[in-house]
């Protein structure tokens, strides 16, 4: 089956033309004018990326961003009239991948989709890949990951994390207590394509800080972030 597109646009006329580009590309779609829309359509179905445009009625397009990153990590495009450069870095900052300004064109945007949709299928049959390749079970004091199923376990409860979550967390375990650079930490889990702003890496730590209370995560000032080493505990790996 072809891959699903979502696309939430408040003029029509855009939102037409986008989907008649796509479909000629083999894709399906589907298309509202509404964050609020969007967000119900998504309780439904899943789509593989979404087009999003910043300026909506009622929730903007960075309030979606953030919450559908919240969840998971799904390719996502910005398209916005605006072209400040701060408008561009925050789009990117809060987890949108790619960022396009009106007016664009319709052949550019499948272009940067077929890129998107390319590196997240290659990035899936990676991980995948790894899972067949590597330990079961990784542990570091009070936290453990279930490797095959991608599952993170803060002390005995379940917390339910992003693919950039997980990423960092599994990163940060494999070596324990070593200092990692924003760089270093963007290579890993964004990959070497991503042109954003190394603030990324600190939203995604402020969001697992949030999910994890009291995880041993430092900042390392001036350079990025580790997993602090915690007395009585051990880390440990088992197949």
């Amino acid at each position: 089956m072809s891959m699903l597109i979502g696309i939430v646009e408040d003029e029509l006329h855009i939102r037409q033309i986008i989907e008649a580009y796509l479909q000629k590309e083999g894709y399906r779609t589907i298309s509202v004018a509404s964050a609020e829309e969007a967000l119900e359509i998504k309780m439904v179905m899943s789509p593989d990326l979404w087009i999003l445009d910043i300026m909506l009625p009622g929730m903007d397009g960075y309030e979606f961003c953030r919450k559908i990153r919240e969840k998971e990590e799904i390719p996502i495009i910005m398209i916005s009239a605006k072209d400040e450069e701060v408008d561009r870095i925050l789009g990117l900052e809060i987890g949108s991948d790619d960022y396009l300004t009106k007016p664009f064109s319709p052949k550019e945007l499948i272009a940067r989709v077929k890129r998107l949709l390319h590196r997240w299928t290659m990035l899936q049959n990676y991980q995948k890949k790894s899972v067949n390749e590597e330990e079961q079970v990784l542990r570091a004091g009070d936290i453990k990951l279930i490797i095959e199923k991608r599952q993170v376990f803060w002390g005995s409860e379940e917390v339910e994390v992003t693919i950039k979550e997980y990423d960092l967390l599994y990163l940060l375990i494999k070596r324990y207590g070593h200092p990692f650079s924003r760089e270093e930490i963007l290579h890993f889990v964004w990959g070497e394509d991503y042109f954003g702003s190394d603030r990324a890496v600190d939203d995604l730590v402020k969001r697992l800080r949030k999910k994890m209370t009291g995880l041993p995560l430092e900042t390392v000032w001036g350079y990025g972030y580790r997993l602090r080493e915690m007395k009585n505990h051990e880390t440990a790996e088992s197949n």
